[in-house]
């Protein structure tokens, strides 16, 4: 039973504080004037009584109620609900504000009237309670006031006794009906069970006022510990939605500041940093805004506002389905027949109160199935004299199939769910409805998934559990409470709520209090039972694991350990790697520790050095492969093993296994140690209470199969806990002291084996415990650490200092500090006794030492031992004129992530690993080595790639697949889309590795072009082919030499052919070199000699052109002979071949034989090409063969010297002026003319359209500007987009930039060369525009953006400027990069089906290619309709010389 009200408090309007600025209340009676015992007087009710503040009302209001939750230091509640009412305010001396009302009623009373009042401030009457009753106190209050108000005659002061003297039963379901006095009847309902939340119909509301969505997002919300703040115009509301939504979290219980209604003096409390539920008043909208951390729900408006630094995570797929369909069938029934032809009569919609508990019922399940199994994952510590019980939240995690869900792991490692675990996990207690749910079947969970019917009857029944709760009488007894006379708050003249007599009070309250004592309360005894266990953990999504060949699998491991330990090692060496493979499987790992187990037990853990290594392998073969959501429970297996199996190095030096498996990360997770030690010690303490005595078996971590008979840990500590209170004491002291020495002694033994584990073999080496990051020890969160093979972790291990100087020293501090965390924080948890704690610390140290000392000689005696025997070295076939570099380094070549690297997905052998040596030659990187599998047989494995072609060199660690250790490794990636992945082998140390690397890097990046294996390789040619092969090779690098001298100067290139060119012309021999290809680019390195003459004559120069076969070509396509500049051709053709740059003096990257307009003199060409990049000027390199329109191709603009031709022709641009780069510009203006002067016109002049709509769509930015006579098409996203193209009317849609005829005026004498017309151009400019409107354009130049901005074309002539987006060497470089990548994965990947396409899809490359060939199209279309094109993109290169090869492609085709 409890008390029914602890206080009643009447706080009133402060006047004489008002004076100071801010109103506020003070307190004018409390009653009881003493605290209860145990129940604390609650402080600054004041404040929560008007939590907008205090201040004075002009008018006066209606009374309100609300109620406010308060906490106290022991987290209990205390509900204080405030009814507020506004009296007539008449002494008016402290208040500035209202001063002059106050003189006014003053002289009033002088003269006897009174008049009305015109300020009114608010009064509260407060009831203070423990229990939860709010509509209860809401009839008490209401009915105090009623006597008040309407001047009934019930004495006040026996109203207020009559509350503190009333007792109510916490729960049980029973009816209690009360009266304070004063003609009422009230009926207190208590609930059937006290741990479910009563709601009423709070829940309901809330999904009324926020939608399903935005409920589900605040309830994921607080589950992971975020902010949430409510805001409303209502007090009641704010209470109501923060009510709902603890009540949603059950049977979670929420543990951070709970605050349903904050008063406006505390606001600063939602700056702080631990989550909350607060609920504040609409009118603090402005404060709350600037909030970054908060989830702001307002209740008015239905929204929620989640700032963007919050991450929030939602519940796992498939539940957040589910539960979302559930809410939408128990809100919206309607909605399923809502398309129905012949809807049903409508029903009458669900009672508020039944929609409440039906909407619970959905999160009730939610819950059940979220935690579905969680008992089977409870480690019990202690039985007595208090049960200790701790969650394995990771075997949780793996078995749900979660590991990876941040929602249900932040839900685990939250607080509220740690409260979950010390109320819940104990096996004998009282249990309630989820207690029920959560041991349902897994299987009538899932049928109700399927059937809509069956999920709504499921629902339908725990919503009658639920309101049974509340309402658990059918019958309501009667109920009487008067009410206040309609309007009475509006009287003229009220009287202030008296002063009630204290005296009075308390001598009611006395003998009430001795009269209920009289008699003894019949309070029930709490049911307690053994809570069912339920079904075991089941994945969440129930997919079924991949059952291919798994028993073939699990008979290759089997097979494999009984040949390791039958000394059968041919057999052996054949099974081994398929054993390797086999133990990636789950059931696999299992496998082998259950066979080792079985081999421990028949006495045959001594081994041969054969027999060890093999195990070691497997071993780390199984803790390396395991994924992060069962290496608890295969370390854990493992654990007992390592310390078992042994192998005798000399007399009296053992080597155990765990020597050899220190190297996996899962050693240095506190949270592993903890969980294994806590399991161990579950197993000890049923031990310790089984009748029958414990098997001396190898104690592992799994889950078994349980026999039905066999009772496990918690039916144990069920009985234990039904017998504790009927034993003795000192059958209870000694039971106590049983369980802490069980314990105390596992703690020893946990020790040991940590300091096994930790001390490193060789301490020169490991370094794993000294890196492991400083975890928070006391947490109990589950942070996993994957044992993945990351380069970055070795890295970091490599280039971790300070710890080499002072090495054991050091190692044995940093072990004794990793095993005393653990033993404080596991020893306390398990309330081990402070001696046996201190005397364990004091062990530690001792321990380390002894184990180090142990290690030193087994270290020594290891080194000793012959070494394994190694496959022999081949040397791979070199090319004529390639060398070594480096002689092999002995590797594994590892698996990439490509199939055929791992055998292929059809299965079959596997060709790698394969053991070999990784060469450096002059010219290649080469593997060359046989697979380890001998399945595969003696075939060779060679990978080898050109050393110029290596785009990544990456130092990593690696698992060598053979030994399973960490290994130093290096990923070498090739652009030509190979990866060589390797581990060296132990014999192989860092400095030669280093020796290597730089090798390779010289190289890469030789220092001189000329020293690289294309030019190198030459030199060691036969004598009789080439006699004069030195002298030659001496030309070429003078020549190299001269040319980079001249590429640092800025102005003009002229050179002589050097000594090349002495070579006389029977020297060459008809065959065709490499020194007579003169499209050669040629680097930039050496240094020039100052000048350089002319040795040859003109005319053996000349001839020696003339037979190469660029000539040829360009006869071929009719551009006639070579001509001196003076010259003129006869057969009027345009243009002429020069043979200005034969010694290269023009431009380097151009051939000695070029195409220029027949009227431009040679002597011009050197001051056109300043005004392009690399002096590459535009020149002619294709003709059509039909429409003799021309290709041209050059570098792109320079950015001084842009083309003046483009811009409008006025008499300021025609000016002389004095520097070399306007005489370039004029001449370029020169140059560009005769271009367009020399271009032959084919194109109808009827203006017929040539262009296909492909190109249309390709090329057009999708702008509304079409011409009518082209059909209509929606806008389509530019691969290349040309801006402002289009823009012209008529048939003929040409690429023209924006201000194309509009700006300029036109000029009336176009004259006969307008494009080489015919037609007479007519008198008027408008007409001519039309005509020009008409035509297509003859010349198109495509250039860079970013060169053609701000560009503008003469009207007068017929030239477009198109300006063409396209990515930069940068660009390509990065998405060639992520091509490789996706071409080549360094690991195989988790979605193997989508990777590849996901990975080409990111890299973009296909998308450049895209632009690439539609460009290309393009220059089809224009160059096929008869005009011609320049292309002058980026250098000249790349992408000018991809479009052009592309388009003869095209047209050869």
């Amino acid at each position: 039973m409890a008390r029914f009200a602890d206080y009643f408090i009447v706080v009133g309007y402060d006047q004489e504080k008002a004076g100071s600025g801010e109103g506020c209340g003070k307190i004018i009676q409390r009653f009881p004037k003493k605290d209860w015992e145990g129940t604390a007087f609650p402080q600054g009710v004041e404040m929560f009584c008007q939590p907008g503040g205090w201040r004075m009302y002009r008018e006066r209001k209606a009374p309100t109620f609300f109620t406010v939750v308060l906490t106290d230091i022991d987290s209990d509640r205390h509900y204080c609900s405030c009814l507020t009412f506004y009296e007539a305010e008449v002494n008016l001396q402290g208040s500035k504000s209202i001063e002059a009302d106050g003189d006014d009623d003053e002289e009033a009373e002088e003269d006897g009237l009174i008049q009305p009042a015109q300020v009114f401030a608010p009064k509260s009457l407060i009831l203070v309670s423990r229990l939860d009753y709010p509509e209860i106190f809401r009839g008490c209050l209401g009915l105090i006031y009623t006597v008040y108000i309407d001047s009934l005659s019930f004495p006040l002061e026996g109203l207020v006794a009559n509350l503190f003297i009333f007792q109510v039963p916490v729960a049980g379901g029973s009816q209690k009906l009360f009266s304070l006095g004063a003609g009422d009847r009230q009926l207190v309902q208590t609930p059937l069970n006290d741990t479910l939340p009563v709601t009423c119909k709070s829940v309901a509301l809330l999904f009324q006022q926020l939608g399903i969505q935005n409920v589900l997002s605040l309830f994921c919300a607080v589950l992971t510990e975020h902010k949430v703040l409510f805001h409303s115009t209502s007090y009641q509301r704010l209470g109501e939605a923060s009510r709902a939504l603890e009540a949603l979290m059950f049977p979670l219980k929420y543990s951070y500041p709970y605050i349903p209604i904050l008063p406006s003096r505390l606001l600063e409390v939602l700056s702080s940093p631990t989550p909350f539920i607060i609920g504040v008043h609409s009118m603090f909208q402005s404060e709350i805004q600037d909030l970054l951390d908060v989830i702001i729900a307002d209740l008015d408006g239905g929204t929620i506002k989640i700032p963007e630094c919050i991450h929030l995570s939602l519940l796992p797929e498939p539940l957040l389905h589910q539960t979302q369909t559930a809410l939408s069938l128990v809100l919206h029934p309607d909605l399923e027949i809502a398309d129905n032809a012949f809807p049903p009569p409508r029903t009458a919609p669900s009672n508020l109160k039944l929609l409440d508990k039906e909407v619970r019922a959905v999160f009730l399940r939610l819950f059940a199935q979220l935690f579905q199994g969680y008992r089977s994952c409870l480690q019990l510590i202690r039985i007595h004299s208090e049960p200790v019980i701790h969650f394995h939240k990771t075997a949780f995690l793996g078995q749900r199939g979660l590991i990876e869900n941040d929602f249900l792991t932040k839900v685990l490692d939250g607080m509220a769910f740690a409260g979950f675990v010390s109320e819940r996990g104990p096996p004998y207690r009282a249990c309630d409805l989820f207690d029920e749910l959560v041991a349902l079947d897994v299987d009538s969970v899932k049928k109700e998934e399927i059937s809509p019917a069956k999920l709504q009857k499921h629902i339908r029944e725990l919503s009658e559990q639920l309101y049974r709760n509340e309402n658990p009488n059918p019958h309501m007894a009667f109920q009487k409470v008067p009410r206040p006379s309609e309007g009475s708050h509006l009287r003229v003249h009220q009287v202030p709520f008296p002063l009630l007599d204290d005296e009075k009070v308390e001598k009611l309250l006395q003998e009430g209090v001795a009269k209920h004592t009289s008699v003894h309360p019949s309070t029930r005894p709490e049911r307690k039972c053994v809570v069912p266990a339920g079904p075991p953990v089941v994945s969440i999504l129930c997919k079924s694991g991949s059952v291919f060949n798994s028993a073939r699998r699990l008979e290759v491991v089997r097979s494999c350990i009984s040949f390791i330990f039958d000394n059968k090692i041919l057999e052996t060496e054949k099974t081994l790697p398929a054993a390797l493979r086999a133990l990636k499987g789950k059931a696999a790992r299992q496998c082998l520790t259950d066979e080792l187990s079985l081999h421990v037990q028949q006495n045959r853990a001594i081994l041969d050095h054969q027999q060890f290594d093999y195990i070691i392998r497997m071993m780390n073969c199984a803790l390396q492969d395991c994924s992060s959501s069962e290496e608890y429970a295969v370390a854990s297996a493992l654990l007992p093993l390592s310390t078992a199996f042994y192998r005798k190095l000399a007399a009296g030096v053992n080597q155990f296994a765990y020597t050899c498996i220190q190297d996996h990360p899962i050693w240095t997770n506190q949270q592993f140690w903890e969980a294994t030690f806590y399991s161990e010690v579950q197993s000890q303490i049923r031990a310790l209470y089984l009748n029958t005595p414990q098997e001396k078996g190898i104690i592992t971590a799994r889950p078994k199969d349980v026999d039905e008979k066999e009772q496990t840990a918690m039916d144990l500590a069920a009985e234990q806990l039904r017998s504790w209170p009927s034993l003795s004491k000192e059958r209870q002291q000694e039971l106590v002291k049983n369980e802490e020495s069980t314990v105390f002694s596992q703690a020893i033994h946990y020790a040991s084996l940590m300091v096994y584990l930790l001390v490193p073999l060789d301490t020169s080496k490991n370094k794993l415990l000294r890196n492991a990051p400083a975890t928070d020890w006391e947490s109990g969160s589950n942070s996993i650490v994957t044992n993945s093979i990351a380069g970055s972790v070795a890295e970091s291990f490599d280039t971790e200092s300070g710890f080499e100087d002072s090495e054991n020293s050091d190692m044995a501090n940093s072990v004794v500090r990793f095993v005393a965390r653990f033993i404080d924080k596991v020893c306390t948890e398990s309330g081990v006794t402070q001696e046996h704690i201190k005397s364990l610390h004091s062990m530690i140290p001792g321990i380390v030492a002894m184990q180090m000392e142990a290690l030193e000689a087994v270290h020594r005696e290891s080194r000793r031992l012959p070494p394994i025997q190694k496959p022999k070295i081949l040397r791979p076939a070199l090319l004529p004129g390639e060398e070594f570099v480096s002689e092999g380094l002995r590797v594994l070549l590892d698996p990439d992530g490509r199939e055929e690297a791992t055998g292929g997905l059809l299965g079959g052998p596997h060709i790698l690993p394969a053991e070999g040596a990784l060469f450096l030659t002059t010219y290649r990187i080469i593997f060359k080595g046989i697979p380890h599998d001998p399945l595969v047989g003696e075939q060779a494995v060679i990978r080898a790639f050109p050393v110029s072609t290596l785009t990544k060199e990456k130092k990593i660690s690696i698992q060598n697949q053979l030994q399973q250790n960490m290994q130093e490794g290096l990923q070498l990636r090739s652009a030509s889309f190979q990866l060589i992945k390797v581990a060296f082998d132990e014999e192989v140390s860092s400095e030669m590795v280093e020796i290597f690397r730089k090798h390779l890097q010289r190289i890469r990046y030789p220092q001189s072009i000329f020293t690289s294996f294309a030019f190198a390789a030459g030199q060691t040619a036969p004598q009789l082919i080439l006699p004069k092969q030195k002298e030659r090779n001496t030309g070429f690098r003078t020549l190299s030499k001269t040319i980079v001298k001249g590429a640092k100067r800025a102005g003009k290139i002229t050179m002589g052919r050097g000594s090349q060119t002495t070579l006389k012309k029977n020297d060459r021999g008809s065959r065709m070199t490499w020194h007579e290809d003169d499209d050669i680019s040629i680097s930039d390195d050496g240094e020039p000699p100052p000048s350089s003459t002319l040795r040859a004559s003109e005319k053996s120069t000349m001839e020696q052109l003339v037979e190469q076969s660029c000539f040829r070509d360009y006869q071929r396509l009719g551009f006639g002979t070579i001509t001196a500049s003076s010259s003129r051709s006869k057969s009027g053709e345009q243009f002429r071949i020069t043979a200005v740059n034969r010694l290269y003096s023009l431009c380097r990257s151009y051939p000695g034989l070029l195409v220029v307009p027949q009227a431009v003199q040679d002597s011009s060409l050197h001051k056109v090409a300043r005004c392009y990049r690399h002096n590459r000027l535009p020149v002619v390199c294709w003709k059509h063969p039909h429409t003799k329109a021309v290709l041209l191709r050059s570098g792109g603009f320079h950015g001084k010297s842009v083309v003046g031709l483009f811009k409008s022709q006025n008499p300021s641009s025609t000016a002389p002026a004095s520097s070399s780069d306007s005489s370039s510009s004029l001449e370029q203006e020169k140059y560009l003319q005769a271009i367009l002067d020399s271009i032959p016109i084919y194109f109808k002049m009827n203006g017929n359209n040539t262009l296909s709509n492909r190109s249309l769509i390709g090329l057009s930015p999708g702008s509304e500007r079409r011409t009518s006579r082209i059909p209509k098409m929606a806008p389509v996203h530019l691969d290349i987009p040309f801006s402002n193209s289009f823009t012209r009317g008529g048939m003929w849609a040409s690429l023209r930039s924006s201000s194309r005829l509009s700006q300029h005026p036109m000029v009336a004498d176009v004259g006969a060369r307008l494009a080489g017309k015919d037609l007479a151009p007519p008198a008027g400019s408008s007409s001519l525009q039309a005509q020009l409107l008409k035509q297509q354009a003859a010349f198109y130049v495509f250039g860079e953006k970013s060169h053609l901005r701000g560009l503008r074309v003469d009207s007068s002539l017929n030239c477009e400027l198109v300006p063409v987006d396209f990515a930069d060497t940068r660009q390509v470089k990065a998405s060639f990069k992520k091509l490789l990548r996706a071409c080549t994965p360094s690991a195989t990947s988790s979605d193997p089906d989508d990777a590849f396409l996901k990975a080409l899809g990111d890299s973009e490359w296909i998308l450049q290619l895209h632009k690439i060939l539609q460009l290309a199209l393009t220059l089809v279309e224009l160059l096929d309709s008869g005009s011609s094109v320049l292309l002058s993109l980026e250098d000249g290169w790349d992408m000018t010389t991809q479009v052009r090869q592309i388009y003869l492609l095209i047209c050869i085709q």
